[in-house]
């Protein structure tokens, strides 16, 4: 619980700091890329290694995977149809198809099933969600911001995408059977530990409550998307059609409702994709989360 509460202190943190007039008031960018090219290859180094693979894990790896693959069809659908840009299309399928699996699905999952279940979050967060991230997602958002989109710049932004690179080298550490000295283990640790304030506060830094923000209708698209329609996907399809209904399988759905993830919104606003929607999707979707979360936990206790 504390771990949740900490959370939103770390956001406000941010958004007090926006009336700090000596705080420089672009300090995020900073932030965001101590975030991306130091913390999240940390926690690479640090969790990967330690997976050990079963087939029945490719529904806990599969959750982020088929969520973002419906969000990038569904979102570039409904840009053409209705005419959005490139930038609000990209920061879309960003933010709604990437879940806060580790930052709040750690700690709820945790709460909810215990040791047994967070085991099984690492593994909806690592192979999934953070694969999909290092590399998919970067992808869409070099093709939607207004960087060169050649494939040679597209290969190159992925392979040289500092969390990418770490995954490969722990991907490597994994099927070796090998892991990093205790001491480097303790460093990536505590590095990592770092990303959730500070992807935080990055947020609140970049948070505006603006009523008449343009943004709003796309903002409720994008949580409904996240929030609702891709749990209820992945319940449709391992609960009603594959028959499936251990733990496994409702630590997934749980983890398919998480709110959108807090790197996801650093990436899409790197990219210049929509920052203030890119951290509304963060800001309004996390406390939204713990009521759509409950209702999804009351639904999976008839299965």
């Amino acid at each position: 619980m504390i771990n949740i509460i900490l959370i939103f202190v770390y956001l406000l943190a941010g958004v007090a700091l926006q009336r700090v007039k000596w705080f420089p008031s672009d300090s995020y960018k900073l932030i965001n890329k101590f975030v991306v090219y130091c913390c999240l290859p940390a926690l690479a180094l640090y969790y990967i290694p330690k997976v050990r693979w079963d087939n029945e894990l490719l529904y806990l790896i599969g959750v982020t995977w088929i969520g973002f693959t419906i969000a990038f069809f569904l979102f570039r659908f409904l840009g053409k149809k209705y005419g959005w840009s490139k930038k609000l299309t990209g920061c879309l399928i960003i933010t709604a198809g990437l879940g806060n699996t580790s930052f709040l699905g750690y700690p709820i999952v945790n709460a909810l099933y215990g040791s047994d279940g967070l085991k099984m979050a690492i593994l909806v967060d690592q192979p999934g969600t953070f694969v999909v991230l290092s590399t998919i997602a970067v992808v869409v958002a070099t093709l939607y911001s207004k960087e060169a989109t050649s494939s040679a710049k597209i290969a190159q932004k992925v392979l040289l995408f500092p969390p990418f690179i770490c995954f490969l080298v722990a991907c490597m550490a994994n099927i070796l059977d090998l892991d990093f000295h205790d001491y480097l283990q303790f460093a990536f640790q505590k590095l990592g530990s770092l990303l959730t304030p500070l992807a935080m506060i990055s947020v609140g830094l970049q948070l505006h409550f603006d009523s008449r923000s343009k943004h709003w209708k796309f903002l409720w698209i994008g949580l409904a998307y996240k929030l609702l329609i891709t749990p209820a996907i992945l319940f449709l399809l391992y609960v009603v059609i594959l028959k499936q209904n251990s733990l496994m399988i409702q630590v997934a759905i749980i983890e398919a409702a998480m709110a959108p993830m807090i790197m996801a919104s650093i990436l899409a606003t790197s990219h210049g994709l929509k920052p203030r929607l890119s951290s509304m999707m963060i800001g309004f979707g996390i406390p939204i989360s713990f009521v759509t979360l409950a209702f999804w936990y009351l639904v999976l206790q008839f299965i």
